[in-house]
């Protein structure tokens, strides 16, 4: 299982919301998920499970794969319940 954080450059916002993910994942006690980050332009088909992107990048992305739109990418309440929910969607926990 595969998470992508994208932003526009693929550099600090994107490695943030990474390391804020790990950090959730392992709250939860989840593990086998690979947590990456990317830059938009860089999603492609089957480059991950599920991506994260904030809202101002997300409606120019199109992907088969599930997106999770976080309205703001410092909040760590919504990124927590956000990571909680897809994991409970995928059967991790």
């Amino acid at each position: 299982m595969k998470f992508t954080a994208a932003c526009g450059s693929g550099l600090g916002s994107s490695f943030m919301v990474q390391m804020n993910i790990e950090k959730v994942l392992k709250e939860l006690g989840v593990s086998g998920v690979e947590v990456e980050h990317s830059d938009v332009s860089s999603i492609s088909p089957g480059a991950a499970d599920v991506f994260f992107l904030a809202r101002d990048v997300a409606e120019g992305v199109s992907v088969d794969a599930k997106v999770v739109v976080l309205d703001s990418i410092i909040d760590m309440d919504e990124l927590r319940e956000k990571v909680t929910q897809t994991c409970r969607e995928l059967g991790l926990i």
